[in-house]
């Protein structure tokens, strides 16, 4: 049986090479692919779920909106009984190995691979000024109230035990031009050294310099400019509401807009160590720079910024400012993950497969935003302006349609597709004003103020 896959894997691998350029068609490759596998020590045993049909089926399971396993499996019986072959037992719980057996690092490697790959598909005009922009944000996701999942990520203490839900925090680098995503990290939401901006530090290890790092104010502190400056990079974000502004001082570049130097906190934070504090320098030169907001229905009238962007001449405070109300897509592009995709409550039991879900959804987002940076290719837009939700949808109407048909149809089918992609667009909006708030009401349930087991002695002693 697990013969028959792996001749059946390696006839897709093939056809999808010799077919149209797809925009995942080298993260499927059958040489990337094994030598993936080969780093991972991983090699197709005689098992139906070999590493790669396990991986296909997980992103089945996460594209799909029921989103269990007992579909997913049912998926993977359809799909060998249309081609052929015996169907497989119906008991999930060989799947559910396999997806344990699969390594973390295995999913980690193609989605940073992907992101990679489409980063570099990015069209000058994608760019801002021709400089690649990557967005940081974070976010949080919920999980099944587990023993193991609490031990590694404890619920927040606002809830008491046994009501609550443990609670793993994200941080993501985004892509600008193309909405990739390029690097991820998951930590805890309660202990030290867990907050967004511990997180990001790590995944600046991991960054290339030369690209411009896109924030919010959580992000914008001595420290943190001061790595971003050491890695060679650059970075816009807005000025946190704790530090003092004073365009009286500096170098003047504008009325709202001068150069000041900073200095180094005297007390070193509790996370870095003295030897990395001693290696700090002692000042940096920034630029601090103030705009107005004068579109109705924004919740602030004015923001300030703090860039390592310098040259007055070269990034005109005007087109930062522009440049800053861009960093909005990564709030968008976090919707996606954990809304449209239904990521924000997590299935899995235990944290080692939290973290294996958490990067497929990851996979299966770049896969999307794949198709994303083809269809505005060929259609002479950005792949911002397309719709996410929609191209989710082209996907899902798609995909089977072309599996089964004839190579000369499935050429006519991704074009259509592509077609069916480009169209819909997003667009800017100007003057667009939205109340923060829902018409439809909850259903009137009272909220569970105790374990559920407690629950239902109650409801038993009471009958």
């Amino acid at each position: 049986m697990a013969k028959h896959i792996l001749r059946e894997v390696q006839v897709q691998v093939k056809a999808l090479r010799n077919a149209e350029p797809l925009p995942y068609r080298d993260l499927i490759d059958g040489e990337i692919v094994e030598a993936a596998l080969k780093e991972e020590g991983l090699r197709f045993r005689a098992r139906v779920y070999t590493p790669l049909v396990t991986l296909w089926t997980f992103m089945t399971q996460v594209l799909d909106p029921d989103h269990s396993c007992r579909k997913a499996v049912r998926s993977l019986i359809a799909f060998l009984v249309s081609e052929g072959q015996p169907a497989i037992s119906a008991d999930t719980s060989n799947y559910c190995k396999a997806r344990k057996r699969l390594p973390l690092s295995f999913i980690v490697r193609l989605v940073r691979k992907l992101g990679e790959l489409l980063e570099g598909k990015a069209r000058a005009d994608w760019l801002w000024k021709g400089r690649v922009v990557h967005m940081v944000d974070g976010s949080s996701v919920s999980m099944p109230d587990t023993l193991a999942n609490q031990r590694a990520y404890p619920q927040p203490a606002s809830q008491k035990p046994g009501v609550g839900f443990p609670l793993a925090r994200i941080v993501a680098i985004i892509s600008l031009a193309t909405g990739a995503v390029l690097d991820l990290e998951i930590g805890p939401c309660k202990g030290k050294r867990t907050g967004e901006t511990s997180l990001l530090r790590t995944l600046l290890l991991r960054m290339k310099a030369g690209a411009i790092l896109l924030g919010d104010r959580f992000f914008a502190s001595y420290f943190g400019i001061a790595q971003l400056l050491q890695r060679q990079m650059d970075g816009v974000f807005r000025m946190h509401q704790r530090r003092k502004i004073d365009f009286r001082r500096g170098r003047c570049l504008g009325v709202t807009d001068h150069l000041v130097r900073w200095q180094k906190p005297k007390e070193r934070p509790e996370w870095m160590d003295e030897a990395t504090y001693v290696l700090m320098p002692c000042e940096m030169l920034v630029r601090e720079l103030r705009f107005k907001i004068v579109q109705a229905g924004y919740r602030v009238h004015q923001i300030t910024l703090v860039t390592t962007l310098l040259d007055s001449i070269a990034y005109p405070s005007e087109e930062l400012a522009g440049l800053y109300l861009k960093r909005w897509n990564v709030e968008l592009d976090l919707r996606s993950i954990k809304i449209v995709m239904q990521m924000d409550v997590l299935r899995c039991k235990t944290p080692d497969m939290v973290d294996k879900e958490i990067w497929v959804h990851m996979l299966v987002y770049n896969v999307i935003r794949g198709l994303m940076v083809t269809a505005a290719a060929k259609n002479g837009t950005k792949p911002r302006e397309l719709s996410f939700k929609g191209t989710l949808q082209a996907l899902t109407a798609f995909r089977e349609i072309i599996r089964t048909a004839n190579p000369k149809q499935q050429r006519q089918l991704w074009q259509a597709m592509f077609t069916a992609i480009a169209y819909d667009r997003v667009g800017a909006r100007p003057g667009r004003v939205e109340p923060r708030a829902k018409k439809r009401r909850p259903k009137q349930y009272d909220l569970l103020t105790c374990t559920r087991d407690e629950a239902r002695k109650r409801l038993l002693i009471a009958a």
